[in-house]
């Protein structure tokens, strides 16, 4: 069995989206060891900061929150995409010659994870794969950006993924990934009421023979 972390680090100088310093955690001491008998902290930062997970009211007007989403969604096999080879957009096209069947938790590798800082011209999702992976029925799809897309007028990828229940997954790293079968566990934080939530996300590869009933 190997567990492969596909996190990302939670500090205040860490990569955010567009790199947006309104954007980076805030982490603040309220008690050390020369002031009190404990060390005490508490962290301030944005939902979508870092690996974490969208729901439908991110992207719409009175969507669900993140308690459409049970626990299980997250705990299961899942299929790592190599994508390494799309240089602007993941299509249709490019996902018609892998194999996502109904019921798939997809992650897509990109060249997005072979660099930390921000690129403002990463690969994304575009709204024509977007929806042959809702036409497919696929549960959730996670991506090693920060964005699942990029500058779309409209938000159509999440559009067409959140309207349908399909969870999205953003800020995974999946460098030293293969492509291939994997158990995900990436549960959120138990937050009420929101549109987001970060997750601390990890694989695990060679677990299958005692996992027969997550689907």
């Amino acid at each position: 069995m190997k567990i492969y972390d596909i996190s990302m680090d939670i500090y205040e100088d860490m990569t955010v989206y567009k790199n947006k310093l309104e954007k980076k955690p805030k982490i603040v001491v309220t008690q050390d060891h020369t002031t009190g008998s404990s060390y005490t902290s508490y962290i301030t930062m944005e939902m979508h900061t870092g690996t974490h997970i969208d729901a439908p009211l991110h992207m719409i007007d009175g969507g669900e929150t993140m308690e459409l989403y049970a626990v299980e969604n997250f705990v299961r096999k899942c299929k790592v995409l190599d994508l390494t080879d799309a240089e602007d957009t993941i299509t249709k096209e490019l996902l018609q010659r892998k194999s996502i069947e109904k019921g798939d938790f997809v992650l897509l590798k990109t060249k997005n994870s072979f660099t930390e800082a921000f690129d403002f011209q990463f690969v994304y999702l575009e709204k024509s794969g977007a929806s042959y992976l809702k036409e497919i029925g696929i549960a959730g799809v996670g991506i090693d950006a920060l964005g699942i897309e990029r500058d779309q007028s409209d938000h159509e990828t999440h559009k067409i993924l959140l309207s349908q229940g399909i969870s999205i997954m953003e800020g995974l790293r999946l460098k030293g990934v293969e492509e291939g079968e994997y158990i995900l566990c990436a549960p959120p934080l138990k937050i009420r009421n929101v549109e987001a939530a970060p997750t601390r996300a990890i694989l695990i590869e060679g677990l299958f023979a005692d996992m027969n009933n997550i689907r």
